[in-house]
């Protein structure tokens, strides 16, 4: 008799248990991540600027106003993008 596999879990549904742990882990800030890794705050903003995870809110620029965008950066998407950097060079 064979057992049934368990269905795999499809990559658009969010798996609670990693939301959860995403949720509870440090999040850096830019200028965190600019004093640890010894860089301008400019530079980490276009590292993670279009980085899938980082959480990104702000106001949108307007006729007189400039846009601001406040980043905060998950340990896991910090560590991922550092590896990356690391084989690139």
């Amino acid at each position: 008799m064979r057992l049934a596999k368990k269905p795999a879990q499809s990559a658009l549904e969010p798996n609670p248990n990693r939301v959860l742990e995403i949720c509870t882990e440090k999040h850096y800030s830019v200028s965190e991540l600019a004093e640890l890794w010894n860089l301008s705050k400019n530079t980490i903003r276009r590292i993670f600027e279009k980085e899938s995870g980082v959480i990104k809110w702000g106001t949108r620029e307007g006729r007189f106003n400039r846009r601001y965008t406040t980043l905060r950066i998950p340990e896991t998407v910090m560590q991922r993008v550092h590896r990356r950097l690391q084989s690139a060079g």
